[in-house]
C-alpha cells in the first residue's frame, strides 16, 4: 500500500512540473504581464513579455540589454561591444512631429548601422499615435481617428510603422558609413497593441489562432536562424516585447511582420494593426 502511494505521489509531482513549465519553444504565453527568458533554438536566448503597461515588459527589456551589451553606444563610432537603440523620438520626449521616410529608409544607417526597407509598402513613418500637430500623427496620416487611443508609445512620444504595408526588414551595417555589411548578436523590438494570440509559432498547427506579429532572424548567407510570433496583450495600447540573443554576431537581417493588415482608414475590429516602438540590437560587426 505504501509503495503504491509513493508511486502515485511521484507521478503527481512530475505531472505538476510539466503543467507549470513555461512553453518557451512555442512562445505560447498569451496572458498579459508575462515575462520569460529561456534557452531556445540553435543556442538562442529568448526574451519575451506582454502586458497592459510599460512596467509589464520592463524587466525583460532590462535583462535583454544586459545580455546583449550593457553599454549603449548611441551615435558613436563602431565599437567592440555594447548595443544600439532606436526609439524614433528624434532626441526629444516631446517631439510630436510626423516624419515620413522613403523606401529604403537610411536615417540611422550611418549613425547606428541599420537600414530599413519594406517589400510590401512605400515607406515609413515616425509619429505619435495622435496629436494636434498637423497632420495629426498616425491617426491623421492613416486617416483613422481610432489610432489615437489604440496605440501608445513605450518611450515618448513617437512610434514607427511601414506605410502601405506590414513588413519591415532591418539590415545591419558597420556604423560610420561605407556601407560595410555587418551582423549582430541579438535584436529585440517593442510593439504596441498586439491583440491576436501568438499561436504555436510559424508552423501550421493550431492555425485557427491566426497570430498577427512575427519576427524572423536571418544569417549572413540568408539562412533562417530563428523565428517566433510575438506575445499578445489584448486591449487597446498594450505592450509586447520580443528579443533573441545568440552567443556571437550571426544576425545579418531581421524581418518583422507587424499585424495581419497594413495600417489604414478601413481596418475592422477583426484586423490586428500593430505599431512598433524601440528597437534594441547588439553592436554591428563587419561580416568576415
Amino acid at each position: 500500500m505504501n509503495k503504491h502511494f509513493l508511486v502515485v505521489a511521484v507521478a503527481l509531482v512530475l505531472l505538476t512540473a510539466l503543467v507549470v513549465m513555461p512553453r518557451f519553444a512555442d512562445a505560447q504565453d498569451d496572458v498579459a504581464g508575462i515575462s520569460a527568458v529561456a534557452e531556445g533554438s540553435n543556442s538562442a536566448t529568448i526574451f519575451q513579455a506582454a502586458g497592459p503597461t510599460a512596467v509589464s515588459i520592463q524587466s525583460s527589456l532590462d535583462q535583454f540589454r544586459q545580455e546583449i551589451g550593457a553599454q549603449n553606444n548611441g551615435n558613436g563610432p563602431s565599437a567592440d561591444s555594447g548595443r544600439r537603440e532606436i526609439n524614433w523620438d528624434g532626441g526629444s520626449t516631446t517631439n510630436e512631429a510626423t516624419s515620413v521616410g522613403g523606401n529604403p529608409f537610411a536615417g540611422f544607417l550611418m549613425t547606428r548601422g541599420a537600414l530599413f526597407t519594406t517589400p510590401d509598402g512605400t515607406g515609413f513613418v515616425q509619429a505619435p499615435a495622435g496629436t494636434d500637430v498637423p497632420p495629426g500623427g498616425l491617426a491623421g496620416l492613416f486617416g483613422n481617428p481610432t489610432y489615437k487611443n489604440s496605440f501608445r508609445a513605450f518611450s515618448a512620444s513617437r512610434l514607427f510603422s511601414a506605410i502601405g504595408g506590414k513588413i519591415t526588414d532591418v539590415t545591419f551595417f558597420v556604423p560610420g558609413g561605407g556601407d560595410i555589411a555587418a551582423s549582430v548578436n541579438g535584436f529585440a523590438a517593442i510593439f504596441s497593441d498586439v491583440d491576436q494570440p501568438n499561436g504555436s509559432g510559424p508552423a501550421t498547427k493550431r492555425g485557427n489562432r491566426k497570430a498577427s506579429t512575427l519576427v524572423e532572424y536571418y544569417g549572413v548567407n540568408g539562412e533562417l536562424l530563428f523565428s517566433s510570433f510575438v506575445p499578445a496583450s489584448p486591449g487597446d495600447g498594450g505592450f509586447s516585447f520580443f528579443g533573441v540573443v545568440f552567443p556571437d554576431a550571426r544576425i545579418a537581417r531581421v524581418r518583422i511582420t507587424s499585424g495581419d493588415v497594413a495600417p489604414g482608414p478601413n481596418d475592422s475590429e477583426k484586423d490586428d494593426v500593430v505599431m512598433m516602438d524601440d528597437f534594441i540590437y547588439g553592436e554591428p560587426h563587419q561580416v568576415r
